[in-house]
């Protein structure tokens, strides 16, 4: 018998995992907000709040008991320190790109993200490779060297992100926890270098915490619910749809940023974009219509 999610859509469903990728896709404007901060400084705080927030969810949901017996799983607790590892690299990564004017690339990044996990099933779970995904791979692949010969250098920033984010979900794919659960545990992983190092430089005076300005205060903190709230949207919307649902609603948020990048924030989307956003989306056109392309083959044997 299949359950609701297998069989149709649930309204709620799409309405709660379509706000965690609109949640997303405008995030950049939250960073724009903090661009007198450090990227890396801005990720210590966002690792710190989210941790405090996640603890009190935690503790909220009733799940502390479970969050404890993982705690005392060594396997599952060194699969978190590389995922902790995976997404600050991340977030440091994506802040960076909203302070130097390179959200574009980000943008980017997280559309090339399927493509990357289909490479890693591949690669690392031995998944066979058909010919219009190795296809869409090889367009992938033609994108960034047409942006390295416009550079006149590797373009480092929409790779890394795809690879990092990828490698996440592959970490996260296999370790059996909660999203939420594996969130606040991973922030936790990393207080011990994080607390530290906010405390020193709020002694010292050089850090961005404590601030005389009350709304930097502010929006440091918020970077806590920044981060659990969309989750906690997009755990709760998936379990409610369907995952081809799920796997096209997916472009959402970096189709928003994209937005925001160039009609809000003002960079320009030059002929170089358009060639390698469209090799992008061409490899990701030929990955959603592979399915279809396949019963069009049947259907005219």
């Amino acid at each position: 018998m299949t359950t609701t999610a297998e069989s149709h859509d649930d309204t709620r469903g799409i309405l709660y995992v379509g706000g965690a990728y609109a949640f997303w896709g405008f995030v950049p404007l939250y960073w724009w907000f903090l661009k007198d901060v450090p990227p890396f400084e801005i990720t210590l705080h966002r690792i710190l709040w989210c941790a405090l927030v996640g603890l009190i969810v935690t503790a909220g949901r009733g799940r502390m008991s479970r969050f404890i017996s993982v705690l005392r799983t060594a396997r599952v607790m060194g699969a978190l320190m590389i995922s902790s590892i995976l997404i600050t690299t991340n977030w440091t990564i994506y802040v960076y790109c909203v302070d130097s004017q390179r959200l574009l690339e980000a943008s980017m990044g997280y559309y090339m993200t399927p493509l990357v996990s289909i490479g890693l099933g591949i690669v690392l779970l031995g998944e066979k490779i058909s010919r219009v995904r190795a296809a869409a791979i090889a367009l992938a692949s033609v994108a960034v060297a047409v942006q390295a010969l416009s550079l006149g250098h590797f373009p480092w920033i929409a790779p890394a992100l795809a690879l990092t984010f990828g490698f996440y979900g592959y970490v996260r794919k296999l370790t059996p926890v909660d999203s939420l659960d594996g969130l606040t545990i991973e922030t936790c992983l990393l207080l011990p270098l994080t607390v530290p190092l906010i405390a020193m430089w709020g002694v010292q005076g050089s850090g961005a915490f404590p601030s005389p300005v009350l709304s930097r205060d502010a929006f440091l903190i918020g970077t806590g619910p920044l981060t659990a709230v969309p989750l906690v949207l997009f755990a709760a919307g998936a379990r409610r749809i369907r995952l081809t649902t799920l796997g096209f609603l997916q472009y959402f948020s970096p189709t928003i940023t994209l937005l925001v990048a160039t009609l809000i924030l003002g960079e320009p989307f030059t002929r170089t974009n358009m060639v390698t956003f469209g090799l992008v989306w061409a490899a990701l056109l030929l990955v959603g219509l592979e399915g279809r392309l396949g019963a069009w083959r049947r259907r005219l044997a």
